[in-house]
């Protein structure tokens, strides 16, 4: 009976370090990202549940939006510079007329995963203020990293920053 219950005990304080030591390597304040099942310009469903284990850069912008135009090369550029890693780009089009937004991506030649949201849903899941709007997600699920406003996404240090979060789990963004 002794030894019973010396392995349950040990099994609990084991199973409890483990968990102390995942909640630990959270960044603080880290957020869950939003529960999601989306169309793609195809039509095919895209669901947030089944990107778990990959880093997303989930973007969120509007055709109509100047900033997120200037941006659109760099996610572009940053999809290509890490095909074949653990990592996905989803830029979700919050576009009232979503028929546009395929010929708009067409015209541009852009291969990254484009969703659409004509009602907003993710957006306001999100709490967003404006567009574009970006998120880092880690493999658990988890927002490490927020951005309002226009970024160039192939800025060395925000791709070593990626590939930290994809080899390591941490983020970190060197200023």
């Amino acid at each position: 009976m002794k030894h019973g219950l010396m392995t349950s005990v040990l099994l609990v304080v084991g199973l409890s370090v483990v968990a102390l030591w995942a909640a630990l390597r959270a960044p603080a304040g880290a957020l869950e990202a939003p529960s999601f099942v989306l169309p793609d310009l195809a039509g095919k469903v895209t669901r947030m549940q089944d990107l778990h284990g990959k880093v997303v850069l989930l973007n969120l912008w509007a055709t109509w939006c100047p900033p997120c135009v200037e941006e659109m090369p760099t996610l572009e550029a940053l999809w290509k510079k890490m095909a074949g890693r653990d990592f996905v780009v989803l830029a979700i089009s919050e576009d009232e007329v979503p028929s546009r937004v395929g010929p708009w991506i067409a015209k541009r030649g852009f291969t990254f995963p484009v969703l659409l949201d004509e009602q907003g849903a993710v957006g306001a899941k999100l709490g967003i203020t404006g567009y574009p709007e970006t998120f880092i997600i880690d493999r658990n699920g988890r927002i490490v990293h927020h951005h309002v406003g226009y970024r160039n996404w192939v800025e060395p240090k925000i791709v070593t920053a990626l590939e930290r979060l994809m080899d390591t789990g941490e983020w970190r963004l060197a200023s």
